[in-house]
């Protein structure tokens, strides 16, 4: 039998800061919500289905993007979906398949929410601590996530996907001249296609940059959530 490595008193320190400021986290993100009507997951799922072709993804696939079980996500969407901010279909080729769409009223709210979303991230995160920290927890997680798991498989990282910030773009915009075109064919590389009725959304790409920044750090909080279940679970077996 393999000898425990048991935690110093150091790392027992690191590590249980690191469960309490989880779930502290997402409980404070999640309650910056709560004016919308949203709850954080939620909102990651909207997120999700606005950065997908179309604005939406079969059910499976969204399961595994917003990393939840296949029950939980179908409680979650039916939830949704009565609130007017999802709606369901079944998938042409494959009738046994569902797509969870994005409703334009579904993106009217992240449209909203997503500024005041993106300050308490900034606020009790990003700002939380100095820069380099920050920098390091990124590196921490890219670490935790290139281990794989017990049964061999790796962590999704469909999540990661990293899209130019809102604020960037503002300020290559300040630095040029011709900005009448340029900045609108940058911007189709993360606009969303259109539906089968040949509308973009409308208001969809701007919503579509805004939740972008707020996607960054709070799927970084659902990843570290994750990591802490599981790691907890292996380090008290």
């Amino acid at each position: 039998m393999r000898e425990t490595r048991w935690l110093t008193e150091s790392e027992q320190r690191i590590w249980r800061t690191y469960l309490l400021g989880a779930a502290e986290l997402l409980e404070r993100l999640d309650t910056g919500l709560r004016p919308y009507g949203l709850t954080l997951n939620e909102y990651s799922i909207l997120v999700c289905l606005l950065e997908s072709p179309g604005r939406r993804l079969r059910m499976s696939e969204l399961a595994d993007a917003v990393h939840q079980s296949r029950s939980r996500l179908t409680h979650t969407i039916t939830r949704m979906e009565l609130a007017g901010r999802v709606r369901r279909t079944t998938c042409g080729a494959d009738r046994r398949g569902v797509w969870a769409e994005l409703t334009e009223d579904g993106a009217a709210l992240l449209d909203r929410a997503a500024p005041a979303h993106v300050a308490s991230v900034r606020r009790h995160f990003v700002d939380a601590g100095a820069a380099e920290d920050f920098a390091a927890l990124g590196r921490v997680f890219d670490a935790v996530l290139d281990v794989p798991r017990d049964d061999g498989t790796m962590a999704p990282r469909q999540l990661l996907r990293v899209a130019p910030s809102p604020t960037a773009d503002a300020d290559d915009t300040d630095d040029t001249d011709d900005t009448d075109d340029t900045d609108d064919t940058d911007d189709t590389d993360n606009a969303l296609e259109p539906d089968d009725s040949g509308e973009t959304g409308g208001t969809v790409a701007g919503t579509d940059r805004a939740a972008d920044a707020a996607r960054q750090a709070a799927d970084a909080a659902h990843q570290a959530a994750d990591a802490a279940r599981r790691l907890s679970a292996a380090t008290t077996s």
